[in-house]
């Protein structure tokens, strides 16, 4: 599956949603992606237009100007059937070091951040 957006909307924690990270985007086409995760949590969320799906094992690499998301091919439902996202992103619109403490937040201890230049 493929998106592209201009802007990826960050909060590597956002103390009025008790620390919650998250990172969002809307794509050109309208469709919406968010995955967050609580500190306490053991697993992160995914909703992809209004359907959350709980997983673990995530895996994301962040090559500007590409963010890749890799679930198991069990939890391709979450992805419209996909086990890969691929989200197209505009860097000059967003704070990459920002995207990746948000990335790190989300992923610490329950999936695999990879950052490439």
């Amino acid at each position: 599956m493929q998106m592209t957006t201009d802007l990826l909307i960050v909060n590597p924690c956002d103390d009025e949603e008790d620390n919650m990270a998250m990172l969002c985007c809307h794509s050109k086409k309208g469709e919406m992606f968010l995955m967050s995760r609580y500190p306490d949590e053991d697993d992160l969320e995914i909703t992809l237009n209004d359907e959350p799906s709980t997983l673990d094992g995530v895996k994301v690499t962040l090559a500007p100007p590409l963010l890749k998301i890799e679930i198991a091919a069990g939890d391709a439902d979450a992805l419209n059937g996909d086990d890969v996202l691929e989200i197209t992103f505009n860097p000059d619109m967003v704070d990459l070091d920002e995207v990746e403490e948000t990335l790190k937040n989300i992923l610490d201890g329950t999936g695999t951040y990879i950052r490439q230049a």
